[in-house]
């Protein structure tokens, strides 16, 4: 009976080694995509693009609004650490403040735009700047900060949760092949084997993470199991 048990359980590790390593080469294949053009990387930048777009239409420097996009963009694909990536986006929208951008920049923030264009237009020509424009500013960049958090929070939660569904997707047909080509056969869609082999597909990508620890589990938990038997029957 122990041997038995023993089979099943290396038979079982062996299946989550065995789906966890299809998941691991799915997400390898949808990583390896984006030298292509970016792949997947692309997504989530939407959002940012969206976010940063009413502060950088105008802007008062001679790099463009479309330069400025096009760094974001280049900074994202590259995956540069997130506060590198806010810290970039918050300085070139700051270089756009000029005193014929300011009224535009103090909707976008929903702050004075009398007291933007003067503080901007101080800044441009040296003079000192009053405590209220400073504070108009302070205002400016607090909401520049929440509007950069959110578009790069949920810019990364779109491009983690794309990937993921793209893993699956790609593990999914690589165990229905794989299926068919074992089995053979045209009736090979008709068969249970052709279920099985969408779930191992579908559940490859989430059980890659944790395949290590599951497995470690059940085996610690097999022994424990052991150990109780023979000291239940000694």
């Amino acid at each position: 009976m122990a041997d038995v048990a023993g089979g099943t359980l290396t038979a079982l590790l062996n299946a989550i080694s065995a789906v966890a390593g299809l998941g691991t080469a799915a997400m390898g294949l949808v990583d390896s995509s984006k030298a292509i053009m970016g792949g997947p990387s692309n997504f989530g930048f939407g959002h940012i693009k969206r976010a940063v777009t009413p502060f950088i239409n105008g802007a008062g420097t001679a790099f463009t609004a479309t330069q400025i996009e096009h760094t974001l963009k280049a900074n994202w694909l590259n995956g540069v650490a997130t506060a590198d990536q806010k810290a970039k986006a918050k300085s070139l929208i700051h270089l756009g403040l000029a005193p014929g951008t300011a009224e535009t920049l103090a909707k976008a923030a929903g702050v004075d735009a009398a007291k933007l264009t003067s503080l901007a237009t101080k800044l441009a020509t040296g003079a000192e700047a009053s405590q209220d424009e400073i504070n108009v500013l302070g205002q400016f960049d607090a909401v520049v900060s929440a509007v950069l958090d959110d578009a790069y929070e949920r810019g990364d939660q779109i491009y983690r949760n794309a990937c993921k569904l793209l893993s699956m997707a790609v593990s999914t047909v690589l165990a229905v092949v794989a299926g068919w080509a074992i089995a053979g056969g045209a009736d090979y869609f008709t068969t249970s084997k052709f279920p099985i082999a969408l779930i191992v597909g579908l559940g490859a990508t989430p059980l890659a993470p944790v395949a290590k620890d599951l497995a470690s589990a059940l085996q610690t938990a097999a022994n424990a199991v052991g150990t109780v038997k023979r000291k239940a029957g000694s």
